[in-house]
């Protein structure tokens, strides 16, 4: 009885190197963040005041809050669709054994290994107005150069397509991963039993992957709705703020705007979005893949 209550103690006391780093890192700065959202603090100062919910009710008021909520929920939900759309099909197609496989997964995942900021830079000198190279290409025909990057709905779509190619190389590993854990024999059943290559597909391949497909729409809804680093290098949010998702208003606001306690308020709308978006997703895709066990 004694060991038993020793390595229980034992057990517990190895919980709390996690639950302090937890409670650093964690909820101290989101218990921060909230006090913070109550208050006036331009981030710099050393004093500030309480203001209430002064900060929300200016929050709920602001064209630039449902400017950046919208595109926010934009990001999301675009960059999922096109990533798992793709990734499905990336996977369906490098799953079978070919000469340079391993090469060709490589150089779609690659883009993924590179950092939001950079694949950001790196998307803006294809799409620049001055020596782009998409504008090169279009003067080649004869027709003139386009600043696509001026029309702030525009731009938007073009950070949603290239937020999506840049990790569409993540959702095709773990489909290929899910794709890997469906017995070879239901679709040699299906075969012999005179089914086509789409009714496999329909019928059999992606129910089965549902799971796969459930952790993929879950983890890139999260980062399109809290996408930052391609925003900054692309457009700064701009032109205007037209193209702002609530994690770039939120750098505007602190460090242009010297509005730390509005910035606040913003990031805790955005972290509760996010919490309940996610919850609701998984929850439906979760209820789906227990329809069909």
């Amino acid at each position: 009885m004694k060991q038993k209550q020793t390595r229980s103690v034992s057990i517990d006391v190895l919980y709390l190197p996690a639950l302090v780093l937890l409670t650093v890192f964690v909820v101290y700065p989101l218990l921060s963040g909230v006090q913070i959202s109550f208050t006036n603090w331009n981030g710099y100062s050393s004093t500030y005041k309480y203001v209430g919910f002064a900060n929300y009710v200016k929050m709920f008021k602001d064209k630039m809050f449902y400017t950046a909520l919208k595109n926010t929920f934009l990001y999301g939900v675009g960059s999922t669709t096109i990533q798992t759309i793709v990734g499905v099909a990336y996977a369906l197609l490098l799953q079978k054994k070919f000469h340079g496989q391993t090469l060709t997964r490589v150089i779609v995942y690659l883009p993924a290994m590179i950092a939001s900021l950079i694949m950001g830079y790196i998307s803006y000198f294809l799409v620049q107005y001055n020596h782009g190279a998409i504008n090169d290409i279009v003067m080649l025909f004869g027709k003139a150069p386009v600043d696509w990057m001026a029309d702030g709905k525009r731009a938007v779509w073009i950070i949603v397509v290239i937020n999506a190619l840049q990790f569409v190389g993540k959702t095709m590993i773990i489909m290929i991963a899910g794709l890997q854990g469906i017995p070879e024999s239901y679709e040699e059943a299906a075969e012999i039993d005179g089914a086509g290559y789409l009714q496999r597909l329909r019928y059999i391949t992606l129910p089965l992957l549902l799971p796969a497909i459930t952790t993929s729409v879950v983890l890139n809804l999260i980062g399109g709705l809290k996408l930052f680093g391609i925003i900054l290098s692309t457009t700064s949010g701009g032109p205007g703020y037209s193209s702002h998702s609530l994690s770039t208003l939120i750098n505007y606001l602190y460090f242009q705007n010297q509005n730390a306690g509005y910035s606040a308020a913003v990031g805790l709308c955005l972290f509760v979005i996010i919490m309940i978006i996610g919850t609701i997703v998984r929850r439906f895709l979760e209820k789906k893949v227990e329809g069909l066990s």
